[in-house]
């Protein structure tokens, strides 16, 4: 059995492990960086192009992240915070493309407005409070609201096609939302990451065993699934950004801030529609509210998508229940990642969310006319002979303890990370792959902070202008550096 070593592994080949294995070889080349994969290509798994909603997470359109508290009354901070770490990204992005280390913005980003769309009195006065809250602040004053079935019609005319004018309906847009394939983009990552010499990536490689090395950092123990030979990685920071497989992994170290942690598997299906006079009819990402019981993740929406190059309209998520962790996992892996540290936290949450899990297995059961019709709350006008179900990606929601010691479910992400700095893991979905920049910036503030005030603060700064500053606070710093990103990436474009 051979052993290598490096200064850090990142586990997986997605979004996250891209991410940061970029901003690592900026701020310091000489670091040794590998990169383990399980299948025989990256980005094949949450981060694949057909296995997410390909949406910018920006807050534009989301409603689920604009709640209503107890008295009424629209919260807008966590859509701030979204759309602020969102911005990151696009920072990060613009400034990758104007090194060469990314292509073409349209390779991996394309302009798609973002609307919410919402119908009858109740709703649309929710949306009108959403927009007067939202619109009051400079993150958000581009948005722009309708209840004019004309407008509303330029702005989505499958959406409003067939509506009688005495229906009250309701619309907000943001003409520079963004569709990205997350696919695209973290392939071209990697393929600029292996240019370096300092850089190796090992598919079709898992991880066995995580366990502390006899020096410092970690001895991962990896199986090539090809030909079933071992290998040895010692590493001094391990990071975990295997999507919903990063639970297990974490839970292999030991770590005692794993524990209690345990996970809540959604899967998901699209009806996708590729009939070209259908697809160029649409130009939008156009999301509605979530159904009474639904997780955050199957807030519907009627999507205008470029994956991998190809137009296509995609309509879900439909969500239903699974027992996998990842989508090329396996049956077992919720019953494998049950402990007795987290054993109770699960029971809590099995217990308290059988509506959800009713939902979920409910999902499941539909037929495809069952989907149609909640489809043609959004495009009355579909036939269901032009679309068909697609398989989306696999999410592990997060358990947890509450304040008192019971489970809770969380539909956020969270990073988990050990208190030497040496071992992190992201966990959870939404907003996942649009906030990489953000939460890769925080691992490297946990796990190399002796190492910021040494340049790469600095560095971080040329990166990400805004860094270390705050774009929800300071709208001089928005408007300085708004426009620049959004030329460089061509999303000004309409």
């Amino acid at each position: 059995m051979s052993t290598i070593k490096a200064d850090v592994l990142l586990v997986g080949g997605g979004v996250m492990s891209a991410t940061l294995g970029t901003l690592l070889s900026k701020l310091d080349p000489s670091k040794r960086l590998v990169m383990v994969e399980r299948l025989d290509h990256v980005a094949h798994e949450s981060t694949d192009g057909w296995n997410n909603a390909g949406t910018g997470h920006a807050g534009y359109c989301e409603l689920n992240y604009t709640p209503q508290n107890a008295a009424g009354e629209v919260e807008i901070n966590r859509a701030l915070a979204i759309n602020a770490n969102f911005e990151i990204s696009l920072q990060l992005w613009s400034s990758l493309i104007n090194t060469g280390e990314l292509p073409a913005p349209s390779q991996f980003i394309n302009t798609t407005p973002h609307i919410s769309f919402v119908w009858g009195e109740e709703n649309v006065a929710f949306l009108r409070q959403r927009y007067e809250k939202l619109s009051a602040h400079h993150l958000f004053k581009d948005m722009e609201y309708s209840e004019d079935h004309e407008v509303l019609r330029q702005w989505m005319p499958l959406v409003m096609e067939g509506r009688g004018d005495d229906e009250k309906v309701a619309g907000t847009r943001v003409p520079y939302g963004t569709d990205v394939d997350f696919g695209s983009l973290t392939r071209n990552l990697v393929s600029s990451l292996e240019k370096h010499d300092q850089f190796e990536l090992k598919l079709s490689h898992e991880v066995l065993d995580i366990e502390p090395a006899r020096e410092t950092g970690w001895k991962v123990t990896l199986k090539n699934r090809e030909t079933g030979k071992k290998l040895v990685v010692i590493a001094g920071v391990v990071f975990l950004g295997a999507g919903g497989g990063a639970l297990p992994l974490l839970q292999k170290s030991g770590i005692p801030e794993s524990k209690g942690y345990g996970g809540f598997p959604v899967s998901g299906q699209w009806l996708v529609c590729q009939d070209d006079e259908i697809v160029k009819r649409h130009f939008a990402k156009v999301y509605g509210k979530a159904a009474i019981g639904a997780p955050p993740m199957s807030v519907p929406h009627l999507d205008t998508r470029i994956i991998n190059g190809k137009p296509a309209l995609l309509f879900g998520p439909y969500a239903g229940f699974t027992t996998k962790f990842l989508k090329a996992g396996s049956k077992m892996d919720l019953i494998k990642s049950v402990r007795p540290n987290n054993l109770m936290q699960m029971m809590d949450v099995g217990v308290n969310n059988m509506d959800l899990t009713k939902y979920l297995i409910g999902e499941v059961m539909q037929s495809h006319e069952d989907r149609v019709t909640s489809l043609r709350d959004y495009f009355p006008g579909a036939e269901a002979g032009k679309w068909t179900l697609a398989q989306a990606g696999q999410r592990v929601q997060i358990i947890k303890k509450d304040g008192k010691g019971r489970g809770k479910l969380e539909f956020g992400t969270e990073l988990v990370s050990s208190k030497d700095g040496s071992m992190a893991a992201l966990l959870g979905a939404s907003p996942g792959a649009s906030v990489a920049a953000q939460a890769m910036i925080e691992v490297i503030e946990r796990c190399f902070a002796e190492r910021l005030p040494e340049g790469w603060q600095d560095r971080l700064k040329a990166l990400v202008p805004s860094y270390g500053e705050s774009l929800v606070e300071d709208a001089a710093l928005l408007e300085r550096i708004r426009p620049q990103v959004l030329d460089t990436l061509n999303l000004a474009k309409s």
